[in-house]
């Protein structure tokens, strides 16, 4: 098997390793959520080697992300773990940190629910979520690659589709949470940190 690539994860990855050094400065073990391809979490964990970084994703992702992992030989990346938001039970029993990135424009709006539903279930008191990906504005989109984006993902999938920052920002509420930072990134791009 091939390992998988993503090209996206080779632009984005140094911009959101300059965030996350700091928001994650104090934390053990950061679960991400939607590993994809593996590539975010060996590069982020080479980086931040203070800290275990844990993969997950979909079962059927699992074996290329395992590729990345079991290459980069890193020792604070354990075998990546089945994850499906939708599900009531993950792979855990508390949470003290979250990264995910493109992953709420992909999931249908129940799965974002069901999201913040398991953060609710899991997140520590203490706990800091960061979220990598576009969002819209007061209902408009930050650019107009965004909007065509927006449109390439409802033809994919009906249920997809950027979705409205105020929108996430009262979903949050349901795992006790508030945006604390919203970063521009590059490629129209935000990172949302998130904290009780």
């Amino acid at each position: 098997m091939i390992r998988p690539f993503s090209q996206a994860c080779e632009n984005n990855k140094q911009a959101i390793l300059h965030k996350i050094r700091t928001v994650f400065n104090e934390t053990n073990c950061v679960w991400e959520i939607g590993s994809g391809t593996g590539q975010h979490a060996c590069y982020f964990a080479e980086h931040l080697p203070h800290l275990i970084w844990q993969a997950t994703d979909r079962d059927e992702n699992l074996s290329g992300i395992d590729l990345w992992l079991l290459e980069s030989g890193l020792n604070n990346i354990p075998k990546s773990l089945a994850l499906n938001v939708r599900e009531a039970h993950w792979p855990c029993q508390q949470i003290e940190a979250v990264f995910t990135a493109n992953t709420l424009h992909i999931m249908s709006w129940q799965a974002v629910e069901d999201f913040f539903i398991g953060l609710a279930r899991y997140l520590t008191e203490s706990a800091v979520v960061c979220i990598y990906g576009s969002f819209k504005y007061a209902g408009e989109f930050t650019s107009k690659s965004n909007a065509q984006f927006d449109l390439w993902l409802k033809e994919r999938d009906a249920s997809s589709g950027i979705r409205d920052i105020e929108a996430v920002a009262k979903l949050a509420k349901i795992a006790r949470l508030s945006i604390t930072d919203d970063f521009t990134m590059p490629a129209n791009n935000r990172l949302l940190v998130l904290r009780n």
